[in-house]
């Protein structure tokens, strides 16, 4: 097989074309993907793209669902919290690697609530949480808090990070909390108050902190007995 057949051969393959589909989004965002950048990036034609995804639409739900897959594939079993630790922090490092990913799970949340990509989610999650010892009648809201904590706080993250792409880190959270420390002490307390605490603070540190608070909740109000 020449190189050139072998580009072609993969070009029509539906993982290589959601894969350059990942590489163009990470670079550009959903801007940046367009049947005519997918057909320069795999060196093909649009029909044989169209052979695979019918539209837009499908290769952006194709390509989270790849990315989402690939972030709960979670290692050597544990216990149900460190499993769900170890979930809620592959989610959020693909949605920092990824910051497309935020907007589009939020889109196949509420138009495609029956596609792969909400009960690949809530699967990983709710399973974990049913060996929690969690009632039946009580496991889906829970499940749903979690994931809501989980998806909100990684996407706050990740458009943080986006926004102070171009800034020193250090320099923007001193430049933030200072601007806590002068606001007015009667009508802000404590704002002022925590402007120190959210100085130099840890990202996964402060997102992990916030799951062990959502599990300490979920075994305070459903204690075995």
């Amino acid at each position: 097989m020449t190189p050139r057949t072998r580009r072609r051969t993969e070009a029509l393959s539906r993982d290589r074309i959601v894969e350059a589909a990942v590489e163009l989004l990470d670079a550009g965002g959903e801007a940046g993907l367009t049947f005519r950048t997918l057909t320069e990036r795999l060196e093909t034609g649009a029909g044989a793209i169209y052979w695979h995804v019918a539209n837009k639409d499908e290769l952006l739900a194709a390509a989270t669902d790849g990315v989402v897959a690939a972030a709960l594939a979670v290692g050597s079993p544990g216990s149900p919290p460190d499993e769900i630790r170890a979930v809620a922090l592959g989610l959020f490092e693909a949605i920092e690697r990824h910051p497309w990913l935020a907007t589009q799970l939020a889109l196949q949340f509420s138009r495609s609530p029956s596609g792969s990509v909400t009960p690949r989610i809530f699967e990983a999650i709710g399973r974990r949480v049913r060996s929690l010892g969690v009632p039946a009648g009580h496991r889906f809201t829970t499940t749903s808090a979690l994931v809501s904590y989980i998806l909100g706080a990684a996407g706050q993250n990740a458009a943080n990070a986006q926004s102070a792409a171009h800034t020193n880190r250090a320099e923007f959270l001193d430049a933030v909390s200072d601007a806590w420390e002068e606001l007015d002490a009667q009508e802000y307390p404590f704002m002022r108050e925590i402007a120190a605490e959210q100085r130099g603070h840890d990202d996964r540190e402060q997102f992990l902190a916030g799951v062990d608070l959502v599990l300490a909740g979920i075994t305070a109000v459903h204690r075995a007995g």
